[in-house]
């Protein structure tokens, strides 16, 4: 739970908050890249406990319930297992687990716990929207045809994404307070979006981050490297991806340099790689992007405000 301003979960604060990078592993081309973009407001951070009464569950949620918003729970006591609007969702030991919701999430979604005796306690979560950076170009094409280079190379580049997006390891990096990646000026925020000519492109599936060539990438939280590309993507470059346990997972692009390999377990704060301009990338940034699931969430609410 929350209190007095400060999360009582010691790993987790208040969550306040590719260069035209198409979203890891589901777009074919990437979008222009935006440039300096004003920090949106701060999404309420929530903390809610449901109200003890017969069938209403006691979950303790901790996090930013809202459109791209990550929440670390508890369930009630003797949950043997736990659904988000039907999926069913993996429990710790200690009874703690991790949702999220994506972008353009509705504004709804039921948790049930289910006890040893049968029992269904349920909590109804209300999902706050958020007010996306949209711009109209009337005049410009939405994308251009892609080549026959890259329609030959792109399916065995997803497929390694897909693959590495469903790694499922047994790690607690999910549990800790996540780290800003790399430093510098925030150039690209998470769920912008261009419309061309009425046709919406491809969302922003992360935040990019302004750095200097060769400067370090650290890993923002226990992971294990799930893809280290050893040669360039055709849009990502050199790619890094990182398994955070219960779903939950981060992806580096542009990188200049890898530092670790596949299956590698990297510790909080780790330097993993260098920030650079490699694949589909106008200058030298990090675009970090994350997902829970088939959720994309933004980086922010977990990193919470860069730090000068």
């Amino acid at each position: 739970m929350i209190h007095g301003g400060r999360s009582s979960h010691p790993g987790w604060p208040l969550i306040g908050l590719l260069a035209g990078c198409a979203a890891v592993g589901v777009q074919a081309q990437a979008l222009p890249r935006i440039e300096a973009e004003p920090l949106p407001p701060t999404p309420p951070t929530v903390s809610q406990r449901a109200t003890q009464a017969p069938e209403v569950a006691d979950f303790a949620l901790e996090g930013a319930i809202s459109q791209g918003g990550v929440v670390l729970g508890t369930a009630p006591a003797g949950t043997t297992a736990l659904t988000l609007d039907g999926k069913p969702i993996p429990l710790a030991t200690d009874g703690r687990f991790v949702i999220a919701f994506g972008r353009d999430f509705g504004t709804s979604a039921e948790l049930v716990a289910t006890t040893a005796s049968g029992r269904s306690l349920r909590q109804t979560l209300t999902i706050a929207p958020r007010a996306w950076r949209i711009e109209n170009l009337s005049t410009l094409p939405r994308v251009s045809q892609p080549s026959a280079e890259f329609r030959r190379r792109r399916p065995p580049e997803l497929a390694r994404i897909n693959a590495a997006r469903a790694a499922d390891h047994d790690v607690d990096g999910w549990r800790q307070r996540f780290l800003w990646p790399a430093r510098g000026r925030i150039s690209g925020l998470f769920g912008s979006q261009r419309i061309y000519r009425g046709e919406p492109g491809a969302f922003h599936s992360g935040v990019d981050v302004a750095g200097g060539a060769g400067a370090p990438v650290i890993a923002p939280a226990v992971g294990v490297v799930t893809l280290a590309a050893e040669s360039d993507f055709t849009l990502e470059g050199r790619l890094l991806m990182l398994d955070h346990g219960m779903g939950l997972n981060s992806a580096f692009l542009h990188l200049s340099k890898i530092d670790v390999r596949e299956g590698e377990v990297v510790r909080r704060g780790q330097k993993i790689g260098e920030i650079g301009r490699t694949g589909r990338a106008t200058g030298p940034h990090l675009h970090w992007s994350m997902k829970w699931r088939d959720e994309r969430i933004d980086p922010l609410l977990l990193a919470g405000p860069m730090a000068p």
